[in-house]
């Protein structure tokens, strides 16, 4: 099993995320996908330095020419995106299976102009909202979780709010 844990947080990698839900799922690895993280060196470093862990800062593109191999990894990774709709373009648009994790944590995402608040730190814009609907079509559960012990409650709690 090559990806063990897969979360959308909008601080991608830190110490939280490495540390709290390592204890949760293992992993030896991280993968980090965001075109603009991955294409800024000095944002691709601070990530790659946030753990003791191997991390990997990909653009969409790099993900979709390694996912292959990354499936077929001897090391377990966790697969983490900074918004819904990166993780859509990796589980929907691509197709990209990852192993037997049928559940996609959704930690922070700020509050913005324009964002619908679910929970504590936890908003998204229907475009997002959007993205984590064609996830959930996709047969995922899309859990609403800071940390393993604090959740407030799946997409299907929140899913009415934007329409579906």
């Amino acid at each position: 099993m090559a990806i063990s844990f897969v979360r959308i947080d909008d601080r991608m990698i830190h110490g939280q995320t490495v540390t709290r839900w390592s204890k949760e799922y293992p992993c030896t690895g991280l993968i980090a996908v965001n075109d603009a993280a991955a294409s800024n060196k000095v944002l691709k470093e601070a990530y790659k330095s946030a753990s003791d862990k191997k991390t990997f800062v990909w653009t969409k593109d790099h993900f979709k020419d390694v996912q292959e191999k990354v499936l077929k990894s001897a090391d377990q990774y966790f697969l983490i995106t900074k918004n819904p709709l990166d993780m859509k373009y990796i589980l929907v648009d691509l197709g990209f299976v990852p192993g037997d994790v049928k559940t996609v944590i959704v930690g922070p995402c700020n509050d913005r102009p324009g964002a619908t608040k679910l929970g504590n730190n936890q908003s998204i814009t229907q475009e997002e909202a959007e993205a984590l609907e064609a996830i959930y079509q996709k047969g995922y559960t899309v859990k609403f979780s800071l940390i393993p012990d604090i959740t407030i409650g799946t997409w299907e709690d929140f899913r009415g709010k934007f329409g579906f």
